[in-house]
């Protein structure tokens, strides 16, 4: 990282961190924004950051937590937003459920999830974000209504994400036809890991699901 970038991450960060989290599911919108947002939505391991600016550029309105343990991708979403007027974006550089535990139940309305780490080595799918005890994270922040997009190049992550999702109740494919898991909604910027992987020759998959304010399960 130069020294630019560097004084720059250590003179913004502070200000767009969200704060400590706790287990106590009591933090809102209105903890981290003022006047508080419409809406609260996070993206969980943003990478380099352009899909959650563009999103954001995109939706003054909404209140955005970024996650991503990674100083580079803080660094350049910070370079990428600093001086431009988006004021609603606060910035977690730890573990994503850390901050889910913390919200007040209800308290998201769409979640984030694209081209995470795959983890391909069986003996590290444990590792993998999808999984039940994050989904029920996911869930029981998220209002019902809500939804969860998943993006994802890798195929063998992609066949884990869906039967992840479809072993459980709270959750509904929003799929009806097969262009709706295959084509890129238009309010789904590309992001530059998607980009290599059209570069690489992978295709990739879209997934949008509806908390639907049932029961959690199994």
């Amino acid at each position: 990282m130069s020294p630019s970038r560097r004084a720059l991450v250590d003179d913004v960060l502070p200000k767009l961190m969200v704060p400590t989290p706790s287990a106590s599911g009591t933090l809102t919108a209105a903890d981290l924004f003022d006047p508080a947002p419409g809406a609260l939505w996070m993206e969980i391991g943003f990478g380099k950051g352009e899909h959650l600016a563009w999103q954001a550029g995109q939706n003054p309105d909404v209140g955005f937590i970024g996650v991503e343990p990674f100083v580079n991708g803080l660094a350049s979403l910070i370079d990428e937003i600093d001086g431009k007027d988006v004021n609603n974006i606060r910035l977690f550089d730890d573990d994503a459920a850390l901050v889910l535990q913390s919200l007040a139940p209800g308290s998201l309305s769409r979640v984030f999830i694209l081209f995470p780490d795959p983890w391909p080595k069986a003996r590290h799918h444990k590792r993998r974000f999808i999984r039940p005890d994050n989904l029920d994270l996911i869930s029981d922040a998220m209002g019902e209504g809500g939804e969860l997009r998943i993006g994802t190049d890798h195929a063998d992550y992609g066949n884990w994400i869906l039967r992840q999702m479809n072993r459980r109740s709270d959750f509904d494919w929003l799929a009806e036809c097969p262009a709706d898991w295959r084509e890129r909604p238009d309010d789904w910027p590309q992001t530059r890991y998607e980009a290599k992987a059209v570069r690489d020759g992978r295709s990739s998959i879209y997934l949008r699901y509806r908390q639907n304010g049932l029961s959690r399960g199994p």
